[in-house]
């Protein structure tokens, strides 16, 4: 496969060229309630051909049969000529490579038959089911994929990887009369079939959920203290923040420019946030981006002061600086452009309870369904969460939505303990329509002095 490429590679007319070639073997089963929804396996091949030009645009051609590569190398390079640009392209230079980056497949999920896929999704199903005649309704799903990966470019990068992934997902809902709650448990490794054992109490804890947010109290809608467990944190700070350090949204958006200064303090010393590409075995995790690039861990605030963003080769150009290892495209259907792959909250000092210790009144809000982001502003949504009280977590409550200002809110991070975690779940992030893209978040508890927390609102 390499000499194929490479030869194609020789026979291009452009200033640079690159092409990356993948080959994707996916299975996956869905049971919905008790039964089985679908249940599919499929391999899937193409290519996508990056041609630059001298003061003309990107040439992007996709193919799905090799046949077709030196064709499509021929045509990425005739559409680069078509365009024109007042703002010559650039790349920052990056170090060319060669590397057979294996990673352990941990349990090669191709020689696992469907059936025994299905087997362990179903009895995993039954898990949430199994919890109480409250739950009503269960969603369950495994899913699995293989991709081996070719890269090559004119500038003297040959790659070859193989990169695993497995995830897990499991909502029940739960209703009683007139109320309706769910569970939601979500599970994504950058492993082999092994990651996908034991992983019952997990689907069973989410039905547990469901049916006791079934009696929970709506928050009281007000401004609280908020500590944010580590899962919601790690959300909070990909959506909220990661996005507006990704530079291809910096220079393209004069107000993001204007917000993302380097230097401007966004939070006390005790804030720190990065984007580590390179950490072991996460989803976000891969020894080199689709501009083969080396991945590495980036420090986007450090001490409470914007130091870094996330690039491309074409964005660290335009911005004189240095290329992250961030450029990243769904699959061979999709160019690369600038996206997060493993975004944390760096950890802090102490325990959970020494967060607590000293609040009267305030919320501890855990995991998340959702959130929206414009900009500054948030909304995020808690799975639940736990009020708490003279320093203890004390009842159940439900309803509990964050809002406000990011730069505010990041001003008003004061302690942060430090249990850090990677979370490892399923789903995905999106963007110009490439998602969901594998991504891992991490954080410690953080404790935010004060927040905005919709619920119930007293008459």
């Amino acid at each position: 496969m390499k000499d194929r490429l490479l030869d194609a590679l020789r026979a291009s007319r452009a200033d640079y060229t690159e092409i990356r070639v993948e080959r994707t073997w996916t299975s996956s089963v869905t049971y919905r309630g008790r039964r089985l929804e679908s249940a599919t396996a499929s391999e899937d091949q193409g290519g996508c051909v990056r041609a630059l030009h001298r003061g003309c645009g990107w040439g992007v051609a996709s193919f799905t049969s090799l046949e077709r590569l030196p064709a499509m190398v021929g045509r990425a390079s005739e559409l680069s000529r078509a365009i024109r640009v007042d703002d010559p392209i650039r790349l920052a230079d990056v170090p060319p490579h060669e590397a057979d980056a294996l990673l352990d497949l941990d349990g090669d999920v191709r020689g696992v038959p469907l059936a025994e896929k299905k087997r362990l999704i179903e009895a995993y199903n039954g898990e949430m089911l199994a919890v109480s005649d409250r739950v009503v309704d269960t969603l369950a799903t495994y899913g699995d994929e293989v991709t081996e990966y070719w890269f090559v470019s004119s500038a003297g990068t040959v790659l070859h990887e193989v990169r695993p992934e497995i995830t897990l997902s499991g909502t029940a809902v739960a209703r009683r009369n007139g109320t309706i709650e769910k569970g939601l448990e979500s599970i994504g490794l950058r492993r082999g079939w092994r990651g996908a054992q034991d992983r019952g109490a997990g689907f069973r804890a989410a039905a547990e959920r469901a049916v006791a947010l079934l009696d929970a109290p709506g928050v009281k809608g007000g401004r609280y203290p908020v500590v944010l467990d580590p899962e919601l944190a790690g959300v909070f700070i990909h959506e909220a923040f990661g996005h507006l350090s990704e530079a291809d949204f910096i220079y393209e958006n004069p107000q993001a420019r204007e917000m993302m200064t380097l230097g401007r303090r966004f939070g006390r010393p005790v804030l720190n946030v990065g984007d580590n590409g390179a950490a072991p075995g996460l989803r976000g995790t891969l020894p080199f981006d689709d501009e083969g690039t080396p991945t590495q861990d980036t420090p986007l605030i450090r001490e409470g002061v914007l130091v870094g963003r996330l690039h491309s080769r074409e964005t660290a150009a335009r911005l004189g600086e240095r290329p992250t290892g961030n450029a990243r495209a769904l699959s061979f259907r999709h160019a690369p452009i600038v996206r997060m792959t493993n975004t944390y909250i760096g950890n802090g000092r102490g325990t959970f309870e020494d967060l607590i210790r000293d609040v009267k009144l305030g919320v501890y809000a855990c995991s998340a369904f959702g959130g929206q982001t414009l900009l500054e502003n948030f909304s995020f949504t808690a799975a639940y969460g736990r009020m708490i009280r003279d320093g203890h977590p004390a009842e159940l409550v439900k309803d509990v939505v964050l809002a406000g200002n990011l730069f505010q809110t990041l001003d008003r991070i004061e302690r942060i303990a430090g249990d850090f975690r990677w979370n490892q779940m399923g789903g995905g992030c999106g963007k110009a329509g490439q998602g969901p893209l594998p991504v891992t978040e991490g954080a410690p508890h953080v404790r935010i002095e004060e927040a905005l927390v919709g619920g119930d609102v007293p008459a």
